[in-house]
């Protein structure tokens, strides 16, 4: 089974005059520490509701220059046994290059499988996933030439 799970983290910034700059710095921050080992992970702005009314905040707190900035981490993992070890997955994954950064699993969503084998994922709105596998380099519409032979760029590298 494959799951798609989305993870909360609490970045805090540093040195910021308003919500909208301590988001870019923490989505910028986030980019810095996952990548390039966690490059599949997707970087979005969470969700920040009152408690009480329901009523939607921007997804920083600004206070005396620093900030506290509510991001969602989306990944698939895959080959799990259950929604729980996706989770239990995903959070390792995320916090071993996130030191001292609180996350929290918002949701996990079990990816079907499709009729002619590739998974489809219903990420939250409604909207059918875009994870997509890049074609093997010898594959047939990928290999440059009529009568079969490798890109001339690879071919010199095979030769070395």
């Amino acid at each position: 089974m494959d799951c798609r799970v989305v993870v909360e983290a609490a970045v805090p910034v540093y040195d910021v005059g308003s919500a909208d700059e301590a988001v870019r710095i923490a989505i910028s921050k986030t980019g810095d520490m996952l990548n390039p080992d966690l490059n599949y992970v997707e970087i979005g702005m969470g969700q920040r509701a009152c408690p009480n009314c329901g009523d939607e905040y921007d997804p920083a707190f600004v206070a005396a220059d620093e900030g506290l900035v509510a991001l969602e981490l989306e990944m698939t993992v895959f080959n799990v046994e259950d929604e729980q070890h996706a989770s239990r997955i995903a959070r390792k994954e995320i916090g071993q290059r996130m030191r001292n950064i609180p996350l929290d699993v918002v949701r996990v969503d079990v990816i079907e499988e499709g009729d002619d084998g590739e998974s489809e994922a219903e990420n939250g709105n409604g909207e059918e996933g875009t994870d997509e596998a890049a074609p093997p380099i010898d594959a047939p519409e990928s290999d440059g030439g009529e009568d079969g032979e490798i890109l001339p760029e690879f071919e010199e590298l095979i030769e070395e």
